[in-house]
């Protein structure tokens, strides 16, 4: 996937400054407030990372616009890169302080030890997940869409009673996967893909009628990798609590709450919304299926 379009970065320092710097000094006139935002318990002289003094990020292996840009994490283009460092410089880190390194969707929120302080990879918060991994503060409210291709029986479905009869799939241990069983609830069992770039094959080979992604995702599939790709609908919210992303961490990380601090601090200060227009600007408009 590639680079949706990008737009001027705007925040506010002062806000950053007080949704983070309750005991850090006064920023010199001139510096950049972000560099420097993070209280002395969070700043990387006193995190406990796996690497003194880096910080090591994690994320799937492809990795997918438009989140991240030519399977390229540490380039910083795309929504998910760009969240990253952002929350890597509000801790006080470098880009050359950040180490980045591949762990699929599935071993990152599996219980056991971590091979990286924390790992961003379009992961939705859910209670199973917090039982096995830490999230943050989230980053990220999520839609569920349905998408396929042109004369497909479903490219016209206007609602979820139009997909009963329809073969879905999506990636293994997704909330995309858990939209299918729970919100469409068709008759035929859902496909499962180990990825997305699988899920699109057989979408396009007709073994699967459609797949479930999220809207993001489902805007670029759609334009740019899918022949005839065509968005059916965005998928309700289920009851309760929206879905939401949150950066997974080690269960009982130190670094958990300093992480949600910098990430409460982007969205006050208006970076979040900033990077979301810049890099997913392309996502309105679709239908919801009632």
């Amino acid at each position: 996937m590639s680079s949706p379009l990008r737009s001027t970065l705007a925040g506010s320092a002062a806000l950053a400054v007080l949704a983070l710097a309750a005991c850090a000094p006064q920023d010199e006139p001139g510096t950049n407030p972000s560099a420097s935002a993070a209280p002395a318990a969070c700043a990387p002289s006193s995190l406990k990372t796996l690497a003194a003094g880096k910080l090591t990020i994690a994320t799937d292996d492809p990795a997918y616009p438009p989140w991240f840009a030519d399977n390229k994490p540490d380039s910083g283009q795309g929504f998910e890169s760009a969240v990253a460092y952002a929350v890597a410089t509000k801790l006080g880190y470098t880009k050359d302080q950040v180490v980045w390194t591949r762990v699929t969707f599935n071993a990152a929120i599996a219980p056991g030890a971590k091979t990286f302080d924390l790992d961003i990879n379009e992961f939705s918060i859910t209670p199973e997940r917090r039982q096995a991994v830490d999230f943050s503060a989230p980053y990220y409210d999520v839609t569920q869409t349905v998408i396929t291709v042109k004369g497909s029986k479903i490219a016209g479905a206007k609602s979820l009673a139009d997909l009963k009869n329809a073969k879905l799939g999506a990636q293994v241990g997704t909330t995309s996967y858990r939209a299918i069983t729970e919100i469409v609830k068709p008759d035929a069992a859902p496909a499962v893909f180990n990825n997305n770039d699988d899920a699109k094959k057989q979408l396009q080979n007709g073994t699967v009628d459609g797949i479930v992604v999220d809207l993001p995702t489902a805007f670029y599939m759609t334009a740019a990798e899918l022949d005839g790709g065509v968005i059916v609908g965005q998928l309700p919210q289920p009851s309760g609590t929206p879905e939401q992303f949150g950066l997974v961490l080690d269960k009982g990380s130190a670094l958990t709450s300093c992480v949600s601090q910098a990430v409460d601090a982007l969205r006050t200060d208006g970076t979040l919304d900033a990077l979301q227009k810049q890099w997913l600007a392309g996502v309105a408009g679709a239908p919801t299926l009632g």
